[in-house]
């Protein structure tokens, strides 16, 4: 067995196309839905009726990098439930508009508060309600299992589908973009 060089870092073995992370270059803020997206878009019942939901950890990490890639990562759902604000919170995520099927103005608000314009945004969607932030966004993804007309808009499906990693490919692929995924996987190997 041979032993692995402590001091040489490894090439990172995530890549996308080069046109792909060019149109994502830019993005500064990144939107989520939830059900779909980060959970799998089941929605689970107890007996007393109480609403549990199944996070994906990847998914997790991936938008903790994203912050450390200079990122916002920001949440806008239709949903509202005590399991999705304790996810939130343990996660860090700051920008959260719970209860909105209509996502474009919630975006809006967000991109405001933070300075930016919709150049800088990226979102990722599986749904109707999804669309029209998918369209005014600079970088628009979808998981694999997100329904046909948001993968017809989306610029990029990923491979995982929603509450399965696809979030985490879709910041994998930003934090590529930004010219920071080398760096924050070496950080993790040192």
């Amino acid at each position: 067995m041979t032993q692995r060089s402590q001091t040489a870092m490894p090439t990172p073995a995530l890549n996308f196309d080069p046109a792909l992370l060019l149109r994502a270059q830019g993005v500064r803020v990144a939107f989520f839905d939830v059900d779909g997206v980060l959970t799998d878009g089941g929605l689970y019942f107890t007996e007393s009726g109480e609403t549990i939901k199944r996070f994906c950890t990847l998914d997790g990490h991936g938008l903790k990098m994203l912050r450390k890639a200079g990122i916002t990562p920001a949440v806008i759902t239709g949903r509202d439930s005590a399991p999705l604000r304790t996810r939130l919170k343990a996660l860090g995520i700051e920008h959260v508009r719970y209860g909105t099927e209509d996502k474009a103005p919630a975006a809006q608000e967000i991109l405001t508060q933070l300075g930016l314009d919709w150049s800088q945004a990226a979102h990722i969607g599986d749904d109707w309600p999804d669309m029209a932030v998918m369209r005014l966004a600079a970088f628009a993804c979808a998981p694999s299992n997100a329904h046909i007309e948001v993968k017809a808009i989306a610029d990029y499906v990923t491979q995982r589908e929603g509450g399965h990693g696809a979030a985490r490919e879709f910041c994998d692929l930003l934090v590529v973009a930004s010219g920071r995924y080398a760096e924050l996987l070496h950080g993790h190997l040192a």
